[in-house]
């Protein structure tokens, strides 16, 4: 699809003109520097894992989940500081809190089967009881919030149609289910108004543009709000307390994404706040008072809190980020995650508006790991093989010095408009701390750097992203600590398919890739999606290609159809119960390479699916992925592997 070249021109201009480091401002020591303490991947893995958070009605404890046991479960911890206490305690399937209940301490919280992605709704009776809330074989169950009096709470199912998600309120003390709204037509249902009368949809046109139409569920009709020409986004947020307005974020006349406010009586758009970098999100705290809004400046994630429309500031704290705001249904209290380079996401509490520090209730890093040890992540940007722009994320070993150079790996996201971001990642602290550079690279395609960079991959994939990573590795040779000859990529998803196509179209490039449930061959990936993503399958196929009418391109960009020219090592990590990348994706090329003579390393997880939720299991992929570069990167080896 061609772009306004102006536009494109704006877009390559912002990024050039960000500071970032380039290559010329890393500047190597002579002699090598000490390399930090290593460490093993179990005490890496001693890190705890942990994500959510609901306060009691109380507002004494918060619920969250923890990977403590080696598989998530929930918990409860006091607000004040003090031991969790395990509420669920599966061995088998991961456990994800969703929210406690307004008036007791019943929970709610969502689980699937061996990660098939098919989640039910469960809650937590005060004996101690499960209740499935979502029964059935073939369904997916989404919590999309309480209602504004906190007697009932929604739930969007694709039970009836396993192509549309249908929305249900459901009684908070019956559990009695109503029907809101039946969706024939394909909308993403989002969010609800506190009254509920008001239901905002979203429609997809393509990954990069969509709008939002607006059910009246007292009248029936549905509305569309966000006309427009040409490319844009348009998402809704949030209904404001009074449910007077929507808010939503859009880039319609602009790179980046804004928040607008639509009058829900009069019809008319307000704009409410702006960056010079995408809106991510905004939300209303439940009393009203509060709203947190959340920006993708440059790989991270700054937040803005307003009290009563004013800034209010955040908690200044070390070693990290702000991020995942909840607040309490009084609005007298927060609770936040800090997460920075070295240090996993730690819970907090606050009490807002008050002059105390914040109190940190978790402590996440395994206790054999000093932090000291571990390395900060630095934004680069270098010019690809057509000038633009491509910004990254570099991690440097200790040791990386003009004297000793180190071997590194281009990690390429999922997506395919995902993002690499800075903030703790065990597994690229683990490639560090082994002696590998790693550069997470955003190559054209992902999101959080414009609307031009984004849409700059639409039906180009296995060609100019490849390319960018082909140029990733002139980037790190010209740091001076990169030894050019021991460059491998990895990358999981979409990144996995990057990993393959190098391996395929550009051979010669790495001396090793690691392929983790990456896409083989585009058209069984496209033809075996998911029946629940049917609202978004045109625009998968706008961006990739359509199974039927594009099947000589999908096969030409498909690296399974040219795996006889990958030579190079190859591993291939798989969950067997991904019903994204399904398994015989990674089974026919492992068998295609092998009958080139090619090393490959199979591994694959039977009780997984698109990503891992077991320690175990992650325990044993890391390990495998370091034993494998360390076999054909490592100085001497990596030589002889041409």
């Amino acid at each position: 699809m061609s772009r306004p070249l102006l536009t494109l021109v704006a877009a390559l201009a912002l990024l050039a003109a960000v500071p970032a480091a380039t290559a010329a401002d890393i500047k190597p020591a002579a002699a090598a520097p000490k390399p930090a303490k290593r460490y093993t991947i179990e005490q890496f893995m001693a890190t705890v894992n942990i994500g959510g958070a609901s306060f009691s009605a109380d507002e004494s404890r918060i619920l969250f989940h923890s990977n403590e046991t080696g598989i998530f479960n929930v918990y409860a911890m006091p607000a004040a500081g003090g031991k969790p206490v395990q509420l669920t305690h599966s061995k088998t399937d991961s456990h994800y809190a969703v929210s406690f209940f307004p008036a007791d301490d019943r929970f709610l919280y969502t689980r699937d089967q061996a990660g098939n992605e098919l989640n039910h709704l469960y809650v937590r009776e005060l004996d101690g009881s499960e209740k499935d809330l979502t029964p059935g074989e073939k369904l997916k169950a989404q919590f999309r919030g309480w209602s504004g009096d906190d007697t009932a709470f929604y739930v969007a199912t694709n039970e009836r149609d396993a192509r549309f998600f249908d929305l249900y309120r459901i009684d908070a003390k019956t559990y009695a289910r109503t029907l809101v709204f039946k969706n024939e037509a394909g909308w993403q249902v989002s969010d609800i108004s506190r009254d509920g009368r008001w239901l905002a949809l979203g429609k997809v046109n393509t990954t990069a543009d969509a709008d939002v139409h607006l059910a009246d569920l007292k009248s029936g009709e549905i509305k569309h709000i966000t006309r427009h020409q040409g490319l844009a986004q348009y998402a809704s947020q949030d209904f404001d307390p009074e449910s007077r307005e929507l808010l939503m974020t859009t880039n319609d006349g602009g790179e980046f994404t804004r928040v607008i406010a639509y009058d829900l009586a009069s019809g008319k758009t307000r704009e409410v706040e702006k960056a010079d970098w995408d809106v991510a999100y905004t939300a209303f705290s439940k009393d009203g008072r509060h709203r947190v809004t959340g920006i993708n400046a440059d790989a991270s994630i700054a937040l803005r809190l307003y009290r009563d429309g004013k800034p209010v500031a955040l908690p200044q704290l070390p070693g990290g980020e702000v991020r995942g705001v909840s607040f309490s249904r009084s609005g007298k209290r927060m609770a936040f995650y800090v997460n920075g380079d070295r240090s996993p996401s730690n819970l907090f509490v606050a009490e807002v508006g008050a002059n105390a520090a914040p109190k940190q209730l978790t402590q996440s890093l395994s206790k054999d790991i000093d932090p000291a040890e571990l390395v900060d992540a630095a934004v680069v940007r270098f010019r690809s093989f057509d000038g633009m722009v491509v910004p990254s994320i570099l991690m440097l070993p200790k040791e990386a010095s003009a004297g000793h150079k180190v071997p590194a790996i281009v990690w390429v996201h999922g997506g395919p408009g995902g993002q690499t971001m800075r903030g703790y990642s065990a597994l690229m602290q683990y490639f560090v701390n082994n002696g590998y550079a790693v550069l997470g690279i955003n190559n054209r395609g992902s999101s959080g750097y414009g609307k031009s960079f984004f849409t700059a991959d639409d039906g180009k994939h296995g060609r100019e992203p490849l390319w960018d990573c082909i140029e990733a590795k002139t980037f790190l040779a010209s740091t001076g600590v990169i030894d050019p000859e021991r460059i491998g990529i990895v990358g999981g998803s979409y990144g996995g398919y990057m990993v393959l196509s190098a391996m395929a179209f550009r051979p010669e490039a790495f001396k090793v890739g690691i392929d983790i449930f990456g896409v083989a061959n585009w058209i069984r990936t496209l033809e075996s999606i998911p029946p629940y993503w049917e609202s978004q399958r045109l625009a998968l196929y706008q961006e990739v290609g359509d199974p039927v009418k594009d099947r000589e391109r999908l096969m030409a960009t498909s690296p399974l159809f040219h795996a006889s020219e990958i030579r190079k090592p190859l591993m291939v990590i798989q969950g067997a119960n991904d019903p994204r990348v399904i398994k015989p994706e990674s089974d026919d090329i492992v068998a295609a390479v092998k009958k080139n003579g090619v090393p490959v390393d199979y591994l694959v997880f039977d009780d997984e699916g698109h990503g891992f939720s077991k320690k175990k299991n992650t325990l044993e992929a890391n390990r495998r992925m370091v034993e494998f570069l360390d076999k054909y990167l490592k100085p001497g080896v990596g030589q002889a592997v041409k």
